[in-house]
This record gives C-alpha cells, structure tokens and sequence, in this order.
C-alpha cells in the first residue's frame, strides 16, 4: 500500500502539480498570504522564476499532455503573465 492510500491523502498528478506552482507563483507576486505566516510578501523575482519553470514545463511536455492539462498550463501561465506584468507596473 502506498503512503498515500495510508494517508487518505489525493494522489499527486500533473494539474495538481501545476496548481501547486500555481499557488506559489501567486503567493510570490503577493496575490495570496504566505502559508505560514498569512502575510502578503511580494517577491517578483521568485515570481518570475517559477513562471519560468512553469513555462519551461509546457515547452518540455508539448504533445505529452492530455488536452486538458494543457489548457490548465495555457490559462495558468496567461493569467500569471498578466499578474506579473501589472505588478512590474506598479498597479
């Protein structure tokens, strides 16, 4: 038995994965409270990394995914796009 069935816990798979990102990057950009601390700590920089990575995920899984995985990274990726851009802009 795996450690998630003893745990109750829902599998890991790659939405969630990518909503998990997600929920970082938002957290970075200061759209959402840190965890831990419930604060909002803008960190564009570490905002900007993880839209990377997530970018760098699309590119390396293209043709790999099933299509709705794929508009889940496509409508993630635009709107952190857009989050980080109007941050940058300071609006």
């Amino acid at each position: 038995m795996s450690d998630n069935a003893q745990s109750n816990e829902p599998g890991v798979d790659f939405s969630t994965f990518v909503l998990s990102l997600s929920h970082s990057a938002l957290v970075q950009l200061g759209d959402a409270p840190h965890p831990d601390t419930q604060k909002i700590e803008p960190d564009l920089e570490a905002a900007r990394h993880t839209i990377d990575l997530l970018t760098m995920m699309e590119e390396k899984t293209k043709g790999n995914l099933t299509g709705e995985e794929e508009r889940l990274l496509a409508q993630l990726l635009y709107d952190l796009r857009m989050r980080c851009v109007t941050k940058e802009k300071g609006k």
